[in-house]
């Protein structure tokens, strides 16, 4: 039997047009991104930081955002679950209007947030009745990063319990573990990268809220106003803090998006 000797291959040459037009695009992404990191770093970079708007900015967005992760830990974790493994009713409608928040205009989720939580909205006006005020407080900061942010976590965390090979859950039972300790030492456990992705995720996009905040929020110093509203603030008035304030926010971002690739990469199922 007698075997044909493959020919060589010959590499083609790269297509000009694609490749100027993936240049002009790269450059449009990343000039601008540079140009905030050369003028933010170069702007008294390490002076801003005693700055009191940089500083109050700062802590606003710190601990608002680690309660929005709390919150989305404890209340979507669930919801997830329940996506990942049953079948019901509604199902495929309640998963969609979950997404919707990740494709809404964030002005109309600060209108709505308002609408229904401000002093004359749906249940705002018997939350003011019983002493209870939410809006232009650090509550409504809270409210407006879950709305737009817990959506990614649920998402990241629905796909991990889906990934979660039941039959190992299934031998632990057999084995006499209970549905709690099947959950806290398997199921959590094989599927931590993608909680873990949904929260960097959540952080990053809780972090670089505006639309929904400044609505419902407002922005009142030492209070509601976030890092991305004391960019917008001080664009008006001092240049120095809004660029230390951009170039910290790109680096933030960077190193989120790094994180969520590295996880990616390194899954195990």
């Amino acid at each position: 039997m007698s075997f044909r000797k493959p020919k060589p291959s010959t590499a083609n040459p790269l297509p000009v047009l694609p490749i100027v037009a993936s240049l002009v695009l790269i450059a449009f992404l990343l000039l601008p991104t540079l140009v905030v990191l050369e003028r933010g770093v170069g702007a008294g970079f390490a002076g801003a930081w005693l700055n009191p708007v940089v500083l109050e900015a700062l802590r606003v967005s710190l601990v608002t955002t680690a309660i929005t992760l709390g919150l989305t830990v404890i209340l979507g974790t669930p919801v997830a679950y329940l996506l990942a493994r049953y079948r019901f009713l509604g199902h495929t409608l309640l998963d969609t209007l979950l997404d919707l928040p990740i494709v809404l205009p964030p002005v109309v989720a600060g209108v709505g947030l308002l609408l229904t939580f401000g002093r004359q909205g749906l249940l705002g006006a018997p939350l003011e009745m019983a002493g209870i005020s939410l809006a232009f407080s650090p509550a409504a900061v809270v409210m407006a990063q879950l709305f737009a942010s817990a959506p990614f976590f649920i998402r990241a965390a629905k796909a991990g319990f889906m990934a979660v090979d039941r039959d190992i859950e299934d031998a632990a039972r057999i084995d006499g573990a209970s549905n709690l300790q099947v959950f806290g030492f398997i199921t959590w456990k094989l599927s931590f990268a993608f909680l873990l992705e949904g929260l960097v995720l959540t952080w990053a996009r809780a972090l670089g809220e505006f639309g929904a905040t400044i609505l419902f929020a407002g922005s009142l110093i030492g209070s509601t106003r976030t890092i991305t509203l004391s960019i917008y603030a001080a664009l008006e008035s001092d240049l120095n803090p809004a660029l230390v304030l951009s170039a910290v926010m790109v680096f933030v971002a960077f190193g989120l998006l790094f994180m969520v690739r590295v996880l990616t990469k390194n899954r195990s199922f």
